[in-house]
């Protein structure tokens, strides 16, 4: 300790020193950054900040989630640079901006996601290959390991089978695809394109359902056209018969786990009926799901109650009707905007190029928000963060927009499963309000979480009551 000076005093010193070895340091970091734009051109780096050394603003970008992105805009504009994961970002939000960005694939810009999305699909994925080439990593984590052993199994037994041409599930139609164009998938293409399937396919899926149930739960007024939509079309269903004596039984209420609860699910109301409903009011209470949520345990069995009548309900929705229904069309095109399941994408800057007013220097990765883009964009005249359906209708002009509305991407890289996912979610649409009524069992709508993709911190917890037939024939 100099001398002269006393502990209180000496401790401010060091602690001043400190603060200014660590403010030194940020400015050289973020000066390091300022030397790698690209000279050549004229346009300046877009603002921003690159955090602190090594780690820059990961550390923030881990707490506040989706805010961090949200405030840096506010802050910032729709284009900004960061420093996440070990790599400089440039953030980019906008129609124009994206509309550059994923129309320049392959001479702007080329894929790149980070290594842990890499690490646990593969190298030989569709998402992740650029060209015909594929980035050799092989790290050893026990989740994806053991993902690798069941797939193996599970295509070591298809591939012994006599009938090749059976397309039985996904990973079938995979195996025989590749023989039709002449190619044999090895082993591990084929395990790392099942577990692609797994994580883009499924998941995403699984996120815009669930996103489609909350919405539709938030709008009981979109439920309510829907059903007029359907009965327009003569796709709600009828029953040709009145169900004879009581409602169909439901399973009885199961156990409580005082320690842990599962989610409320759907349960089947109905056996010979679970074709066969005509025009649908609530059932009794006394028919409808439990107030508890099922706990895990054995269910019992239903007591048995007087068979139904045999019905004919013909059900035959096929794609040329399911696209005839606009406005379910309309909904489904709305939950995507406001939750879309992928938040955004990855690339990185095969060579300098000019965004809005700045310079992307070659090398630097460019993380383009779909989420921020859909709730900024000016077209859209109604509040942006609100639900409505009636935006996307032929009379208003964010119908005919393009990379104002990209929940699917663009480009040629745009999801090559987007006709099947919306099918998918207009069948649940249908299935849904023709068969029940769902409320929330949780006191508040859970808060939503945004990576790696879109769905409700700690589920979405439901209870589903059953529509019981009518006797009416008339919808």
């Amino acid at each position: 300790m100099p001398a002269g000076l006393s502990w209180p005093a000496a401790a401010a010193l060091a602690l001043a020193a400190l603060a200014l070895l660590l403010a030194l340091c940020r400015h050289l970091w973020a000066l390091r950054w300022s030397l790698s734009r690209d000279r050549a051109s004229a346009l300046p780096l877009p603002k921003g900040s690159m955090g602190w050394p090594f780690f820059g603003e990961t550390l923030h970008w881990l707490l506040q989630g989706s805010r961090f992105h949200s405030s840096r805009r506010e802050r910032y504009g729709n284009v900004f640079k960061t420093h996440l994961l070990g790599r400089p970002v440039v953030r980019v939000t906008g129609a124009e901006n994206i509309r550059k960005i994923l129309l320049g694939e392959h001479t702007l810009v080329s894929a790149q996601w980070p290594q842990s999305t890499q690490i646990i699909l593969g190298s030989h994925t569709l998402l992740g290959s650029i060209g015909d080439l594929h980035r050799q990593r092989r790290k050893g984590i026990k989740a994806r390991d053991m993902l690798h052993e069941f797939m193996e199994k599970a295509i070591q037994e298809k591939l012994q089978r006599t009938n090749s041409e059976d397309h039985s599930d996904a990973l079938d139609f995979i195996i025989n695809s590749a023989k039709e164009h002449g190619k044999e998938f090895t082993m591990q293409e084929l395990k790392e394109s099942a577990i692609e399937l797994i994580f883009a396919a499924f998941f995403t899926t699984a996120s815009a359902s669930t996103s489609l149930i909350l919405l539709l739960l938030k709008h009981p007024s979109a439920i309510k056209k829907i059903r007029q939509e359907l009965m327009s079309h003569e796709l709600y269903p009828k029953c040709q018969c009145c169900p004879a004596g009581p409602s169909p039984d439901t399973l009885p209420t199961q156990g409580r786990d005082s320690k842990k609860q599962l989610p409320a699910v759907a349960r089947d109301t109905h056996e010979d009926q679970s074709q066969c409903s005509g025009p649908l009011e609530e059932a009794e209470p006394s028919s409808g799901l439990s107030p508890q949520p099922p706990a895990l345990s054995e269910p019992t069995q239903p007591q048995s109650s007087p068979q139904p009548q045999a019905c004919h309900c013909p059900s035959d929705i096929s794609l040329e009707k399911l696209s005839r229904l606009r406005y379910l069309d309309c909904v489904i095109k709305e939950v995507l905007r406001v939750l879309p399941p992928v938040s955004g994408g990855y690339r990185t800057a095969l060579q300098t190029f000019e965004l809005d007013g700045y310079q992307i220097p070659k090398g630097w990765s460019v993380m383009y928000s779909i989420r921020d883009t859909h709730e900024t964009a000016a077209i859209y005249q109604s509040p942006p963060g609100g639900f409505d359906p009636d935006r996307f209708s032929a009379t208003r002009p964010e119908a005919v927009s393009r990379f104002h509305y990209i929940p699917f991407g663009g480009g040629a890289r745009s999801c090559i499963g987007k006709e099947l996912a919306q099918a998918i979610l207009k069948l649940l649409a249908i299935e849904l309000v023709t068969t029940a009524r769902w409320e929330l069992a949780t006191p508040a709508y859970p808060a939503m979480q945004t990576v790696p993709i879109v769905h409700p911190v700690d589920g979405l917890q439901l209870y589903f009551h059953p529509l019981r037939p009518g006797c009416s024939s008339e919808a």
